[in-house]
C-alpha cells in the first residue's frame, strides 16, 4: 500500500508511444491557463459579498491573506512539477512520494473535485447566459433552463452543451485548448481591467471609514451547518474587525482555487523545470493583483453596508448611474466561466489518464490518441458524463467539496515535499520550495485551518466519498497497479 513509484519510472512512462501525451505547451500558455480557470465569477460577486457581511473595505487585506495561503501552496507545487514533469499534478506527486494508497485516495479526491467544478460552473455559466438572453428579449423554454427554473422535470441544455463542446476542444488538442483560453482569458481580463479603471473614477474617500469595521460575532444555530472548527473547540468565526479578515480571507480563499490545475498539464509543457514554476506563480500573483484592486472599487464606489449580495459590483455601477457597465460585468463573467470550465475539466482527464496509466484504473484510458496525443476516451467519458449531471442537477449544495478536495491536495503536496527531500535529496530540482522545512509546515497548517472553517456536513460528505475510494482501490486497484505486477 505504502509503494512509492520513483522519479525516473514515472518519466519512463511518459515516453511509451501509446500513452505519452504531446509536449505543445510553454510557460505564457501555463500563466494563461491559469488566470483562465482562477478568474471566474469570484470576482464579479465573492468580492462585495463579503465585503458586506465579513470584512468591509479590509476585504482587500483578506484577498492578500488568501493570496500568501495559496502561494505556500504555489512553491510546493512548483518544486513537484519541475521535478516530477508528468501528468497527474498531486496524484503523481503523492505517489513518488508518500505511496500508492495515498496517492490513489489524492487522485480520487481530485476527481470529484474536479468533476463537481466543472458541472457546477457550466451551471453558472448557462444562468449568465439565459441572463443575456432574457436581456435581448430571448427566452429559453423552462423545460431547457434546468431544475431550478422548470417546474418538474428540467434540463438544463446550455449547461450540457458547454460540456460537449469543451471536450471535443480538449479531444482534438492541448495546442487549441490554449489558444482558445488565450482569446477567452484577454476579453476576460480586459472586461475586469476595464472595471477597475472605470470604477477608479466613483471612489469616494468616506466609504472607506472605517475601513477595519468593529467586530461582529457570527449567528450560528451549531448544526450540521456550523464550522467544525466551532463544535471542536468552541471557537465563534468572527464578522468584522481583525479576525474578520481571516474568517474572510478563509472564504475568498475559494476564488483561488484552480492554479493547482495548472500542475496537471506538467508532462504536456516543452520545458516544464522552468515554465511549470512560472506560469503556477505568475497566474496566482496576477490574479491576486486584480482581486485586491476590484475589492478596492467595490467598496470605494458604495459603502460596504450597503452593497448588495448577489451581483455587488454590477448594482455598485447600476447605484452611481452606469448601468452599461453592469451588463459589461454580466458579459465578462459569462465569457470567463467558459475556460475555467474547460481547464477544470482539462485537469480531470489528466488526473483519470495518469491513474489509468499505472493501472490503479482500467489501462483502456490510457491510451492517447493516434493523431492528436491526448488522452481521448477519459475525455470523451468524462466529458458526456459531466454534461449529464450538469444537465439534469444545479448541485450547489456540493459546491462546497471542491473546496475541501483542493485543501486536502495542498496539505499531501507539502507533505510530499518535505517526504522526497528526505528520501531522495539527489533529485535535480529546477525549483527549490524555500525554507524547507518551514514553508511547507505552515502551508499544510494554513490549509487545514480553512479546512476546519468548512461545515460539518462537508467533512461527512467527504468523508462518503473517501471510504468508497478506499474499497474501489482494495477491489481493483491494488490488484492490477502497474508496480504490484512489476514486483511479482
Amino acid at each position: 500500500m505504502f509503494r512509492t513509484k520513483s522519479v525516473e519510472q514515472s518519466i519512463r512512462d511518459t515516453e511509451e508511444p501509446e500513452h505519452g501525451l504531446k509536449k505543445s505547451l510553454s510557460a505564457l500558455d501555463l500563466t494563461v491557463f491559469g488566470v483562465g480557470v482562477i478568474i471566474g465569477t469570484g470576482i464579479f460577486v465573492l468580492t462585495g459579498q463579503v465585503a458586506k457581511e465579513t470584512a468591509g473595505p479590509a476585504t482587500a487585506i483578506a484577498f492578500v491573506v488568501a493570496g500568501v495561503v495559496c502561494g505556500l501552496a504555489a512553491l510546493c507545487y512548483a518544486e513537484f512539477a519541475s521535478t516530477v514533469p508528468v501528468a497527474g499534478s498531486a496524484y503523481t506527486f503523492s505517489y513518488a512520494s508518500l505511496g500508492e494508497l495515498v496517492a490513489w485516495i489524492i487522485g480520487w479526491d481530485l476527481v470529484l473535485e474536479f468533476a463537481l467544478g466543472t458541472a457546477v460552473v457550466a451551471v453558472g455559466w448557462s444562468g449568465y447566459i439565459r441572463s443575456l438572453l432574457d436581456n435581448a428579449g430571448w427566452k429559453l423554454p423552462d423545460v431547457l433552463s434546468g431544475t431550478d427554473v422548470a417546474e418538474g422535470f428540467g434540463f438544463d441544455i446550455l449547461a450540457f452543451a458547454l460540456v460537449l463542446v469543451l471536450t471535443v476542444i480538449l479531444v482534438i488538442g492541448m495546442k487549441l485548448s490554449a489558444r482558445v483560453t488565450s482569446v477567452v482569458v484577454a476579453i476576460k481580463v480586459g472586461v475586469v481591467l476595464m472595471v477597475i479603471i472605470a470604477g477608479l473614477f466613483f471612489i469616494k474617500a468616506e466609504n472607506f471609514k472605517p475601513f477595519i469595521p468593529p467586530a461582529e460575532k457570527q449567528e450560528s444555530g451549531g448544526g450540521w451547518d456550523a464550522p467544525l472548527v466551532q463544535l471542536m473547540f468552541g471557537y465563534e468565526p468572527t464578522n468584522f474587525g481583525v479576525m474578520g479578515i481571516f474568517t474572510a480571507a478563509s472564504i475568498v480563499f475559494f476564488a483561488f482555487i484552480g492554479f493547482d490545475v495548472v500542475a496537471t498539464a506538467a508532462e504536456e509543457t516543452k520545458v516544464p523545470q522552468r515554465d511549470m514554476p512560472r506560469g503556477i506563480l505568475g497566474s496566482l500573483v496576477i490574479c491576486t493583483v486584480l482581486y485586491v484592486a476590484v475589492s478596492i472599487v467595490v467598496t470605494g464606489m458604495q459603502h460596504y453596508s450597503e452593497l448588495s449580495v448577489s451581483a455587488p459590483l454590477a448594482d455598485a455601477f447600476k447605484a452611481t448611474g452606469h448601468p452599461f457597465y453592469a451588463g459589461l460585468i454580466s458579459f465578462g463573467a459569462a465569457v470567463g466561466l467558459t475556460t475555467v470550465c474547460m481547464i477544470l475539466l482539462l485537469g480531470q482527464t489528466r488526473v483519470f489518464f495518469a491513474m489509468s496509466r499505472d493501472g490503479l484504473l482500467p489501462r483502456f484510458f490510457s491510451k492517447t490518441h493516434p493523431r492528436f496525443h491526448t488522452p481521448y476516451r477519459p475525455t470523451i467519458l468524462l466529458g458526456v458524463l459531466i454534461a449529464i449531471i450538469a444537465g439534469f442537477t444545479s448541485i450547489e449544495e456540493l459546491a462546497t467539496l471542491v473546496n475541501i478536495g483542493t485543501l486536502f491536495a495542498f496539505v499531501v503536496v507539502a507533505l510530499g515535499v518535505l517526504v522526497l527531500r528526505r528520501t531522495r535529496p539527489d533529485l535535480p530540482r529546477a525549483f527549490r520550495t524555500p525554507l524547507v522545512p518551514l514553508l511547507p509546515v505552515v502551508s499544510v497548517a494554513a490549509s487545514v485551518w480553512l479546512m476546519l472553517n468548512l461545515p460539518v456536513e462537508t467533512w461527512l460528505r467527504f468523508g462518503v466519498w473517501m471510504v468508497l475510494g478506499v474499497v474501489i482501490y482494495f477491489v481493483y486497484g491494488r490488484s492490477h497497479s502497474r508496480m504490484a505486477r512489476a514486483n511479482r
